[in-house]
Order: structure tokens, then sequence, then C-alpha cells
């Protein structure tokens, strides 16, 4: 039997329609590839036109692949002119409100799902041990078929993981570190295979840089990726201004993304204008293609069935929510997703920090003092006016940076409510959680020097060489 409307289509929202469709399309098309009967494929058409009726009854738009409806555009990818509350696209992130994006109301926008107490208690049972810190604190919130990669895993099925960096400067920040750490821990606990993409060509698209400068500090970038611990033997970072002429598979799978997305598509999803130039709107494809196994046939034996997972902050996931309606369409499982909230700038919440503004982050290559000076005079407060104000009423941790950047990096979950207690009642004050904070973040910084320091040009190397990894496929 074909798919059936289960509940009252007038209930759904446009999007929730919106995936509705794109759903029973991909099932149609299995069902065709299947060879399955006339009468089965025909009932499935049905439904799927059905489906687009409503569709076109409710959003006044006809339904196209890989482009949400009109009034949504922007809801996917910022805020609704109705709520005017926050924007988020993949290069820049806004809020008026102190305590941050609204992920809950990002989760329905983009139409991802929100990772619970059972996914999380699934993942323990999984891999057997304690889940990170940053899924039990709800720094990675939501996810895209995580059920998927966890089945796969459960029945001895790899998978393997791809995350990226922007480098768009030579320092990085502790914010740019949360993907890797995450990465590095998923990497471990499911021993499986990582492929590290440095958009160096996007940084020269989108920023006044030449592609030497780009290049630079992509190779730069690298040597702080690789001071976070990964294996060589298990890791491939690349340079897609050095991939892309190395090996004919990766162009392969982005020139078949971009045959299968329309101009109109990357506008609605992208908010790209006529005036932008087109490496812009092809490059899309290019952040696409490493989700597809067939893209590294050195690591995967040229097999094109297996599945990613993909690590990132919400940001990217307009370029996955393409991406997802392609595979299918090209014959590439969907990637799965986790997605993480955003690392606060110093200032506060209300945006993401910027590479460019010096006091907007604590860098990797800063200095203990400049670690302490920053966080002193830079880090928005939760605290009261005067001293008698916060013993009195206590402080607001939901907006104070020192905390949020604590539950980041302070480990001990009993130490980190401790100190919520006690700013929250007033007996702990601005200042001793600044204190905190510099003495947690001041030895991590300091390891992490150190251990870049040992990462060599020929480490480098390594890690950027098309090779086999230490795995079978």
């Amino acid at each position: 039997m074909a798919d059936s409307p289960n509940c009252d289509l007038k209930s759904l929202s446009p999007l929730q329609l919106f995936e509705r469709v794109t759903k029973q399309g991909e099932k149609v098309r299995a069902l065709k590839a299947g060879k399955a009967s006339k009468d089965e494929i025909d009932a499935a058409v049905r439904t799927l036109l059905s489906l687009k009726l409503s569709y076109k009854t409710t959003t006044g738009q006809d339904y196209q692949a890989g482009l949400p409806p009109k009034d949504l555009v922007l809801m996917n990818n910022g805020a609704t002119k109705e709520e005017d509350e926050d924007f988020v696209d993949p290069w820049t992130v806004q809020t008026s409100n102190a305590k941050g994006v609204d992920y809950d109301k990002l989760i329905v926008r983009f139409g991802s799902t929100k990772i619970d107490t059972d996914l999380i208690n699934r993942i323990e049972r999984a891999i057997g041990q304690k889940p990170h810190h940053f899924l039990r604190r709800g720094i990675f919130f939501s996810h895209r078929d995580m059920d998927q990669i966890l089945h796969a895993y459960e029945n001895k099925k790899s998978f393997y993981l791809y995350t990226g960096r922007g480098p768009s400067s030579q320092a990085m920040h502790v914010g740019h570190l949360i993907p890797f750490i995450f990465t590095k821990w998923l990497q471990e606990v499911f021993d499986v295979p990582l492929v590290i993409q440095l958009t160096d060509d996007e940084k020269y698209l989108w920023k006044d840089l030449t592609t030497d400068k780009a290049y630079e500090y992509a190779k730069e970038n690298a040597k702080d990726i690789i001071a976070c611990g990964f294996d060589v033997n298990k890791t491939f970072i690349f340079s897609d201004l050095d991939y892309l002429g190395v090996l004919t598979r990766f162009y392969e799978n982005i020139i078949k993304v971009q045959k299968h997305v329309t101009f109109n598509q990357v506008k609605g999803i992208f908010g790209f204008t006529d005036s932008d130039c087109i490496g812009k709107i092809s490059f899309p494809a290019i952040q696409a293609a490493p989700s597809f196994s067939s893209s590294f046939p050195q690591i995967f034996n040229g097999k094109e069935n297996i599945q990613c997972l993909i690590p990132c902050a919400i940001d990217q996931d307009p370029y996955f929510r393409m991406t997802r309606d392609v595979a299918p369409r090209i014959g590439y499982p969907k990637p799965a997703l986790l997605h993480s909230v955003f690392f606060p700038a110093l200032q506060g919440a209300q945006t993401k920090m910027s590479a460019s503004d010096v006091n907007s982050s604590i860098f990797l290559n800063d200095t203990p003092k400049q670690i302490k000076t920053k966080i002193n005079k830079h880090a928005f407060s939760g605290g009261r006016d005067t001293i008698e104000e916060h013993r009195k009423y206590g402080g607001n941790c939901d907006v104070d940076v020192s905390f949020m950047y604590l539950t980041f990096f302070l480990e001990d979950d009993d130490r980190l409510e401790q100190l919520k207690q006690a700013y929250t009642s007033g007996e702990l004050l601005t200042g001793e959680l600044k204190k905190v904070l510099i003495e947690t973040l001041q030895p991590l910084i300091a390891a992490h020097q150190e251990r870049r320091k040992q990462v060599t040009d020929e480490m480098v190397k390594q890690f950027m060489t098309p090779r086999k990894l230490a795995f079978e496929f």
C-alpha cells in the first residue's frame, strides 16, 4: 500500500507539508527503482499528487524539491517578519535575546529532531560509556537520522564522520574547537574514519582574500585541528583548493549535485541574489560532496553506500538540507547530522563570535594574561549592578557568558551545578565566577599551544595526503 495521509493535512504547517511531499516523492522513486507492481506505484503517485495539491492549497506555491515555501525561506535561515527575533544562516547569527538563539524554535523552523533523553540513553548503551558532556548538557541539541546511525552501528555496519572548518584567519578561537572536540570523541567511541574539509575556496569567494592566503590559513588551521589529538591513521584532512585538482571522483559528485539543484533553489535556501558571483551559487555542491563515500575512493575502496554523520553548528544545516534532498536522486544515502548550539561571543550571546574581532573571543594563541584581561574586561555578566543587590537577588546564569563558557569547558557536572547554585543565590559574585573561568581556560589553552608546537609541516602533509586509512571496506 502507498502512504496515505494519516492525519488532517490542514493541521500541518507548510514546512511539515513540504517534508511530507519530499518523503512521498522519495518513496515513489524507490518503488520505481525496485520495480514494484504498477498498482503499488500508481497508488503511491496518487498520494504524492494529493500531498502536492494540499501543499499548493496551503502555501499558494507549487512544490519544488529542495526549496521550502517562500514564506519560510527566512524562517528556515533566519527570522520571519512577524517574529523578528533570530536570524540564522551559514554566515550570520543574530538574536535580540540575551539568552541567545531560541533553539526549540530553530528545531521547528529547520525541521530537525531534538536530541532527547531516550536518544542519549541509546547512545550510552551503544558505546558502553557515559555520553560526552556536550550531549548531556544540550550543547549538541538537534539531529537528523542519528537513530539510523545507531541502528547501523548496532548491526555492525560502518559509517564515517565528516566535519569542516572555513579558514578565514590564521588563529582559531575556542569556539572553533567545539565541533572538533566532539568529533574526536565520536571517532574514538565508534572507531570510524573521519574526513575534515577545509573550505579555503569558500573563504576566497566570500572574503577579501587571495587564494594563496586562504590556502595558507587552511594549513595553519590544520595544525590547530591536528593538535586536538586526531589519529593520522584514521583521519584525512583536505583543502578544497588541493583536493579538487587531485581526485576526479570528488569533482564528479560535485557536478552531480550541481545538476540536480536549480538556481531558484539555492537562492531560496541560501538567500543568494542576482548580484552574487556564480562561485557562491555553485559552492554548496562542494560542501555537499564529502557527504558521499564515493568522494573518497582511497578510503572506502570505491563503495558508494557508506552513510555519513556530520557534527556541525546548526547554521550549517541549510547546506545539508539541500544535500539530503539531492542524495536519493543521485543514488547515495542521506547524511545524518548532529547540530550544536552557537558558542557565544564574550560580549553576549546575541551574536556568534568573529575571527576578525580579537575581543569577541579567546583565541588559541592568546597568552594567559590576554585570557585573563579579555574575560575580566569583556565577558558579559549576569550579575547585579551592586554587590548588595547581587547578594540579595542573585545572578542570571542564562545570560552570563562566563557561566556559558564553563558549560562548554568545565567537565565536572557536580562542580558546574555548585557554581550555578552559588551564582544564582548570590553567594558567588561575578568576579569570582570569572576567576573560575580564567583558571579553567588558561591551562586548557596552554596545553593546546604545547601540542600545536609539536605539529610539524611534515605532519600536516601526512594528514592531508589522500591515502588509505586504517579501515577495511
